[in-house]
């Protein structure tokens, strides 16, 4: 008896999948550590001092905003806030206020520290921690992308809300710088490399 079209049709969708699940169980055994590409990012991040003027796809700006949007947060109240700062005139404001080492794009990371979680046991507000999570994911994200980036910790947040009124409602935690690294200045300092050992990060109880 001839199989219907939608039963052939089913049974020829079971070996493809079968065989996509061959293939990615083939690439993932290859790896040393089951599959390392995750580590391979983080080994290859780095902060850099300079970037080019090439421009980031809207394609990439898009992804590593969309890597934000699905960090975690502390009961999930989602407090964390992005501002791109991109266009001419927004940067010219920018750079009044930090270095942001020739970068086209800066995403700024702030919080609404009433809208985050506080712990009850003693009173920590977890909005930083959440942005904190936030901009990792965008920074890695950006890395897997062969994007170069810095985290910029050194500003007056003050300062950054007076240049941009739109952010006077929100903690300012951090920014991070985005593009393309410029030859020389742009490859990594001697102090990439600089890690503390296994035994003197980690206690084992």
């Amino acid at each position: 008896m001839k199989k219907k079209r939608t039963s052939r049709i089913s049974d020829i969708s079971k070996v493809m999948n079968r065989a996509a699940f061959a293939d990615v169980e083939q690439m993932i055994t290859r790896y040393k550590y089951g599959s390392d590409a995750f580590m391979r990012i983080l080994e290859s991040r780095y902060s850099c001092h300079a970037f080019n003027h090439h421009t980031v796809s809207e394609a990439k700006l898009e992804m590593i905003l969309e890597a934000g949007r699905l960090a975690p947060s502390a009961k999930n109240f989602q407090p964390t806030r992005v501002w791109v700062v991109k266009s001419e005139e927004a940067m010219a404001r920018l750079q009044g206020v930090c270095d942001c080492y020739g970068a086209p794009v800066v995403l700024v990371v702030g919080c609404r520290n009433d809208e985050a979680w506080v712990r009850p046991y003693d009173g920590v507000n977890a909005g930083k921690t959440d942005a904190a999570i936030v901009l990792t994911h965008m920074m890695l994200t950006a890395t897997d992308m062969d994007l170069a980036n810095m985290w910029i910790w050194d500003f007056d947040p003050g300062k950054l809300r007076e240049a941009f009124p739109e952010m006077r409602d929100h903690g300012i935690y951090a920014m991070l710088a985005i593009g393309h690294p410029a030859a020389g200045a742009g490859n990594p300092t001697e102090l990439h490399a600089q890690r503390k050992s296994i035994e003197e990060m980690v206690t084992e109880l």
